[in-house]
């Protein structure tokens, strides 16, 4: 080989080597990029499983490079930081509303913090068992576990609102036909609009609520299950402190530490159901005696004969008004005024208290019972009634053919086929008492137009036959605001002068921001309530002017201020003194004002006491 030839391939020697050595680093150069990858992803799998220990939800693996792109996974890869702050969050978050759910009682005058500061033994026991099971039975237990925490809580706001109006729970047999009429309350307080706002408030509130609560209950199960060992040392010291918690008795602030207030609420509504279903037997048992069922239609109210009779419920005029110091010295005042003022037109009267089944609301039901001689507490009571052959007051009224019985009762706006079943010849409602004037917030009509459509209509007339009528006062109402005031009864005409009347009025709006204001504003609807009523019966009371008039139910308790009182007044007026003589031995105090100690009757008793007295063998 020549020389050229030999430096030529030692040349091509050494290219070729350059060039594996070039390749061999790009070769390294590649796998060391692929092991910081790897490295990356490593870390990135790192913190997911810390944040699913801290949050106990694992994130998805994030996918290679997408810390380049936008969305949730790069965003929780740009700031590490802030990612496991919103983790940290949302589960102290889901936490608290677990324990808010557990904690939260049913009544806001409970709703303080003192009710948070326990511990709930539902909890415990279902942390306990969520650590037990296996993972597919843990999966469905905690589902289903937040959905009934989450209707549970809803149930507790419903109480509440029902304890702010009707002094009771929520009855989950025999109250559902109340959402109906607490949306029509709304519609005819608020207009159409604010019927459909709040009802569409209420469906939102109701699916979040269940929604969070399952997801809450999700995040803090994955949570303890990631964390197993720190969560059963953390379950049985819990459990310990709830037992000697609940042994000893340990309070703070009067509060007991230890409660299973849960398992009392669901125990309580189990009861209830199981009472409800039960009541519907024991009604028809009592709807079937009726002392006087068979007796002849000229032995029934012969003390009575030729009289006009006029039964007047006065809306939400209960105890409180007269009991109360704050309201005591003014409607005082109106009993006394009413009573001098009476006696000088040749009227008497005698007071006492009946016992109403209902309170806060619910007058459909007083009314009933008053009329009927049952105790009619509930609405499944008031319908089986109303489809009854039960006789009523008015019933037996117009079985003499002595009466004509009439109804003016300005509260009803659409059919009322219950009226046939109070029988009653002829009902006047809102719609047919000739009043063209404004509505006071729920009252269509104002009491002393009512009384004067009344005279009108059917007092008024000659020559006519006697007159049973049931009359209803609805100017004192809830919301009391505004109200009407009383003018001139020759003034009163179609009622257009209560338009400027109403102007001057107050806002309910702004009276039920202060429980005092709306204290004053009920008790100044009471006062026009007996003003109309006293004034109507001086003006066209005549000798055989027979009025009975009572509350129908106590206020709601932001007026009755806690007590539990069901007692409202209840009267007898007449200038015949042999109408009174007849219930003499009933001991009823003299006026317009029942002593605090006169007789207190159930509600249900009135009409066969009424009957007894003013029958054959009365007086």
């Amino acid at each position: 080989m020549s020389q050229e030839a030999t430096q030529a391939a030692t040349r091509e020697s050494e290219e070729a080597g350059t060039t594996e050595a070039s390749e061999a680093t790009r070769e390294v150069g590649t796998a060391e990029a692929g092991d910081g990858a790897g490295e990356s992803e490593a870390v990135a799998a790192t913190e997911a499983g810390e944040d699913a220990g801290e949050s106990g939800t694992a994130e998805p693996a994030e996918p290679s490079g997408s810390s380049t792109k936008p969305g949730w996974f790069g965003w929780r890869r740009r700031y590490p930081r802030t990612a496991r702050g919103v983790t940290v969050g949302t589960t102290v978050l889901a936490a608290a509303l677990l324990l808010f759910a557990l904690l939260v009682p049913n009544r806001l005058e409970r709703l303080g913090p003192d009710a948070f500061f326990r511990l709930p033994a539902e909890g415990i026991l279902l942390a306990g068992l969520l650590l037990a099971v296996p993972p597919r039975s843990r999966r469905l237990m905690t589902v289903a576990s937040g959905v009934f925490l989450g209707l549970l809580t809803v149930l507790k706001f419903i109480d509440m609102g029902f304890y702010s109006v009707l002094a009771r729970p929520f009855d989950l047999v025999l109250d559902w036909i109340l959402l109906d009429d607490a949306a029509e309350f709304v519609r005819e307080s608020f207009g159409r609009t604010g019927q459909v706002l709040a009802v569409v408030g209420v469906l939102v509130l109701f699916i979040a609520v269940l929604v969070l609560m399952t997801l809450a209950m999700v995040r803090v199960t994955n949570l303890m299950v990631g964390h197993r060992h720190i969560a059963t040392r953390t379950t049985l010291v819990l459990g310990t402190a709830w037992i000697t918690c609940m042994t000893l008795g340990i309070q703070i602030a009067g509060v007991p530490i230890a409660t299973k207030g849960n398992a009392d609420f669901v125990n309580n509504r189990i009861e209830q159901v199981q009472a409800g279903l039960k009541d519907g037997r024991i009604f028809q048992k009592q709807a079937a005696v009726d002392a006087f069922a068979k007796t002849p239609p000229d032995q029934l109210l012969t003390g009575l004969r030729g009289k006009d009779v006029l039964f007047t419920f006065i809306e939400s005029y209960g105890r409180v008004a007269i009991d109360d110091p704050a309201m005591a010295p003014q409607i005082d005042a109106t009993l006394k005024e009413g009573t001098n003022t009476l006696k000088a037109a040749g009227f008497q009267s005698r007071s006492a208290w009946l016992k109403s089944p209902v309170t806060g609301a619910g007058s459909w039901l007083a009314h009933s019972t008053f009329l009927s001689g049952l105790w009619i507490k509930n609405q499944q009571r008031y319908r089986s009634l109303t489809t009854s052959d039960r006789a009523t007051l008015g019933s037996y009224f117009r079985k003499t053919d002595a009466w004509r019985t009439v109804g003016v009762v300005p509260g009803v706006r659409r059919a009322w086929p219950e009226g046939k079943f109070f029988a009653l010849d002829h009902i006047y409602d809102s719609e047919h008492l000739g009043y063209h004037g404004p509505y006071f917030s729920w009252t269509p009509v104002p009491d002393q137009f009512s009384l004067e459509a009344f005279q009108r209509l059917e007092h008024g007339k000659k020559n006519r036959d006697p007159i049973m009528a049931e009359i209803i006062l609805a100017s004192s109402h809830n919301p009391w605001s505004p109200i009407a005031r009383m003018v001139d009864w020759n003034d009163l005409g179609d009622g257009s002068v209560f338009h400027q009347i109403k102007k001057e009025g107050t806002d309910p709006k702004e009276v039920w921001q202060d429980p005092e204001r709306v204290r004053t504003e009920y008790r100044r609807a009471i006062e026009y309530s007996l003003h109309s009523l006293t004034e109507w019966v001086q003006r066209y009371g005549t000798d055989d002017t027979v009025l009975v008039f009572l509350g129908d139910h106590q206020p709601v308790p932001t007026v009755t201020a806690g007590s539990t009182s069901k007692d409202v007044p209840v009267t007898v007026v007449a200038r015949d003194p042999k109408v009174l003589d007849r219930i003499a031995d009933w001991h009823w105090t003299d006026g317009l004002k029942p002593a605090e100690n006169a007789p207190t009757w159930g509600m249900d008793r009135f009409r066969d006491r009424f009957m007894t007295a003013y029958g054959p063998q009365g007086g």
